[in-house]
């Protein structure tokens, strides 16, 4: 069934006005019309079943079915920590992360990333990118949008890890480490009251001096083995662990 995220809370009675950028998603480009059944997600939890009953030229009014409460993202939250990589790359793993239910994607600029300064970033390429996570959310039901933040320099990301306060962390690094990723992830402990991150390089990766200022503020390192993989790849395989040893699967 598709599913639409509405701009704002929708009323309290049981008909829903679809106007502006909406509308035409909805009317325009994916040809719904009176008779019409879809899900409108409205950012608090919620979905809501509603049927098109007439179509204007710059609206459409909808009845309400039903409402169901979507799942809240589940504890540990996963913090995607990611090196600015090649923008195509960027864009499959927002799409991705989503999905595999990210609370944050936060990005930084390190030795290899793609590009290493925010005036190198429009204000354009920052709005396709919401309107991919937007995209991915309405597609997956999700209840909530994953937050993407701004790049910042990679001294100031690691300063945000706070493992004081329960964040536990891994970084993939392609360089000489003694642990495998198992070995570091089942090291986490579900019941911390902080996030769980996984910080991945842009290709290349990164360098040793990077790597030692991680292991500096607690963050090992992990290899994902002997094969080298793309960043897409690592972010995925990584946030799966994750996911899986914080027991966020089948819930």
């Amino acid at each position: 069934m598709r599913r639409y995220r509405l701009p704002v809370d929708p009323p309290s009675f049981d008909r829903i006005t679809i106007d502006g950028d909406l509308f035409h998603h909805v009317v325009d480009v994916c040809r719904q019309d009176v008779g019409s059944k879809f899900e409108l997600l409205d950012g608090q939890g919620r979905a809501h079943l509603v049927e098109v009953t007439a179509i204007g030229k710059r609206s459409a009014e909808t009845t309400r079915l039903e409402t169901r409460t979507l799942p809240a993202l589940p504890k540990p939250h996963l913090i995607l920590a990611l090196s600015v990589p090649r923008f195509p790359v960027l864009e499959s793993v927002l799409e991705k992360a989503v999905e595999l239910g990210v609370a944050e994607i936060r990005l930084f600029f390190s030795e290899y990333s793609f590009v290493r300064g925010l005036d190198k970033i429009s204000d354009n390429r920052f709005e396709r990118w919401q309107k991919i996570i937007l995209s991915s959310t309405q597609q997956s039901g999700r209840a909530d949008l994953m937050k993407l933040v701004k790049p910042i320099p990679l001294s100031e990301m690691l300063a945000t890890f706070n493992p004081s306060a329960g964040d536990q962390g891994l970084l993939a690094y392609e360089g000489e480490t003694p642990r495998q990723v198992r070995e570091v992830v089942r090291r986490f402990d579900p019941g911390t009251p902080g996030n769980w991150w996984c910080f991945v390089g842009s290709e290349g990766g990164f360098s040793v001096q990077e790597a030692k200022a991680f292991e500096s503020q607690g963050l090992h390192a992990a290899s994902l083995g002997e094969q080298v993989l793309r960043v897409e790849t690592a972010c995925i395989t990584l946030l799966s662990v994750l996911k899986y040893e914080a027991g966020h699967f089948g819930r």
